[in-house]
């Protein structure tokens, strides 16, 4: 199998490295992020024909171990074009948007981890995914798990999709005690290990807002009919009640692993043993007063258009400034209300999705340093 893997020094790159070591996969190509020792060890290690860095001087690393380099944003698209069998989009942020369209251009199925790709340009991706008869495989877990659920099932049964929620870092307390919180608080999560936006965007519940328009879009199924559901215990991934009042659940461990492996192999089961046993469950219905990012999120995809991206730029910058220490946490929240309530509604081509989503995180994070 040859693999080109986009982020692949982040979370889930490491966590999809160490699983094509693992089945000895190829990888044929890979970005590589600012972390230069990191980046040399897998270049040495797994030997790709294509590898993309971040800066022009870069390439100097790298020159005596792989002829294809390319650089940048562009070279991203570059190397998303590039012939495999399946591609994985384990980049963070809007950045991960153009590879996703360049890897569908070039009829690449794509195990897709990159959820700004969806909640951005949900409408644009999933359309060129059908015109171009290529297949996208969801990495997050909770999405391989309504993927896994409804494997032999008519999507026309769907009543509800149940996407469970940890509630993150800040879950057991109540909004007045958020007010001081730091940054080391909020990335200090309960159950997961994952990089710092994903970390925050979990404490405000605004990344599980961005499941919920992502399982819209990979499902097919009204917002009205998908619920997100407070589950401590990260057992149940998620659950798919249909119309005969019968429900799927899937339960799996704490760990990306085997949703990236159930993904690379395109919905077929590979032997994995990772030594998984069950506890007891908990369930409890999530309140918008509480997570009013999540409020926001759904609401944003409701309305669709431009809004969708408005709020991941929003966010995006927002949680980059709380990590910068340069707002509270708080304020995260906020900035993205602001940024929607001030917003006019439009059907937006791909060029307006980009332009607006640098237009946002420019307005406000430039109002900020």
């Amino acid at each position: 199998m040859n693999i080109i893997l986009l982020g692949g020094t982040g979370s889930i790159g490491t966590l999809s490295l160490e699983l094509i070591d693992e089945f000895n996969y190829n990888l044929l190509g890979v970005s590589l992020g600012t972390d230069t020792c990191k980046s040399l060890e897998i270049v040495k290690k797994f030997k790709p024909e294509y590898i993309c860095v971040r800066k022009e001087e870069d390439k100097a690393i790298f020159k005596d171990y792989v002829k294809n380099i390319f650089v940048g944003n562009t070279g991203l698209d570059e190397l998303a074009s590039i012939k495999c069998d399946i591609l994985i989009n384990a980049l963070s942020g809007s950045v991960g948007l153009k590879p996703t369209i360049s890897a569908l251009k070039a009829k690449n199925d794509i195990a897709l981890a990159n959820k700004e790709s969806l909640v951005m340009a949900g409408d644009i991706v999933m359309d060129l995914a059908r015109k171009e008869n290529v297949k996208i495989y969801p990495v997050d877990s909770e999405h391989s798990a309504i993927w896994q659920c409804l494997n032999g099932e008519d999507n026309k049964t769907i009543k509800k999709l149940y996407i469970t929620a940890s509630g993150g870092a800040f879950r057991d307390k109540k909004r007045e005690e958020l007010v001081d919180v730091t940054v080391t608080d909020a990335l200090n999560h309960p159950n997961w290990k994952m990089g710092k936006k994903i970390t925050i965007d979990s404490a405000t519940m605004m990344n599980k807002g961005f499941e919920v328009i992502e399982a819209h879009h990979l499902f097919g199924v009204s917002y009205e009919n998908i619920k997100p559901i407070m589950h401590k215990e990260s057992i149940v991934h998620s659950l798919v009640l249909f119309n005969d009042s019968n429900m799927k659940a899937l339960l799996a461990p704490i760990s990306m692993k085997e949703p990236i492996l159930y993904a690379l192999n395109k919905g077929s089961r590979v032997k994995y043993d990772n030594g998984f046993n069950l506890t007891t469950l908990h369930f409890k219905n999530i309140s918008f007063k509480r997570f009013p990012c999540l409020k926001y999120a759904i609401e944003a995809g409701k309305k669709g258009g431009i809004m969708p991206t408005v709020l991941q730029a929003a966010n995006e910058a927002a949680v980059e400034l709380f990590l910068n220490g340069k707002i509270k946490f708080l304020d995260i929240e906020e900035i993205v209300y602001q940024e929607l309530k001030k917003t006019k509604n439009f059907k937006p081509s791909l060029e307006d999705i980009i332009r607006v989503n640098e237009e946002v995180k420019n307005r406000v994070i430039g109002g900020r340093l």
